[in-house]
């Protein structure tokens, strides 16, 4: 799927994604048609990043990354709830359990996948045959969508799950989390900027930079200092992360308002399914669906919006 909205001529950051009210979450980025065929074969072992990770390919011919470690539900639910918004996120889906053909002795993955071929609690990742990943990156003070409510509403996203870890073109020694994708659209190239990891989410933002998604505990702590106030037409937020400056004090009352007009039709029977969908628990959906909506509802007074109840 490419969610996108050409902001400059053949860039793209944005798309109307329509009655965000009626999308299902339980399918990812890209809807019902972008899940994991079985039968899974193997094609190679992915030594990039820090998770172990391996290449299959599925009953439809596509490629996946299977991908292990910590990161698997907070980025499952995360790039459910962005591409809902209209962001280009790559489908991503939690598998408890499957089993990969032709499995050859593995290096890293080997604690992850076994001989035998059977995998528990991983993260596929759809590799879309129809996009080509540049090697470039971009930094969010550097970029085509400076000044944009498009861009703005990024970074409030990007607070609201308090994904500190917001690495980009800056950072390429340690690895940036930023990317562009380009595809040819009717003989037109079009590059799609995009964040390529939201594992580091729903859990806590800090100096303390350190594995910490999917905790909703941390996350429900920090939930009312998400919003601190404002000054003048800005919104103050609580949030740290590796570029706080360009986040925190940024944001634009008008900004949280347009981003509201999407994000605040999103109800919390959709975060609830989401959020299971992608490996929570009962508990952990109660949780983490109060802590959201009390979060969305701080956005709503900071930009002097009724609050809703998310039904």
């Amino acid at each position: 799927m490419v969610a996108g909205a050409a902001a400059a001529q053949d860039r793209v950051l944005w798309r109307n994604p329509g009655a965000v009210e009626r999308i299902d979450f339980r399918y990812p980025a890209g809807g019902a048609t972008y899940q994991p065929v079985r039968p899974y074969h193997f094609v190679s072992e992915d030594f990039t990043g820090s998770s172990p990770k391996v290449v299959i390919r599925d009953a439809a011919s596509v490629n996946w990354r299977v991908k292990g470690g910590y990161e698997i539900k907070s980025e499952s639910f995360a790039t459910r709830l962005a591409a809902a918004l209209g962001y280009y996120a790559e489908s991503n889906c939690f598998v408890r359990k499957a089993r990969i053909e032709g499995v050859p002795p593995l290096r890293r993955a080997a604690p992850f996948v076994h001989s035998d071929g059977w995998f528990v609690n991983a993260a596929l990742e759809r590799r879309d045959p129809e996009l080509r990943f540049l090697a470039q990156d971009w930094a969010w003070n550097y970029n085509p969508f400076l000044g944009t409510r498009e861009l703005q509403g990024l970074k409030v996203l990007m607070m609201l799950l308090s994904n500190w870890d917001n690495k980009d073109a800056r950072d390429r020694a340690i690895g940036s989390n930023t990317g562009i994708l380009e595809q040819r659209v009717k003989n037109r190239v079009q590059l799609i900027y995009f964040v390529n990891d939201w594992g580091q989410t729903l859990g806590a933002w800090g100096a303390d930079y350190r594995p910490k998604g999917w905790d909703c505990t941390r996350f429900t702590a920090q939930t009312e200092g998400f919003v601190r106030g404002r000054d003048g037409d800005k919104i103050r937020f609580g949030f740290v992360g590796l570029h706080t400056d360009e986040f925190a004090n940024d944001v634009r009352v008008e900004d949280a308002r347009w981003l509201l007009g999407y994000l605040g039709r999103i109800t919390n029977p959709q975060l609830r399914t989401g959020l299971r969908a992608s490996g929570a628990t009962a508990a952990e959906c109660r949780c983490f669906t109060t802590a959201l909506r009390k979060r969305i509802n701080q956005l709503r007074r900071a930009s002097r919006i009724p609050r809703a109840s998310g039904r």
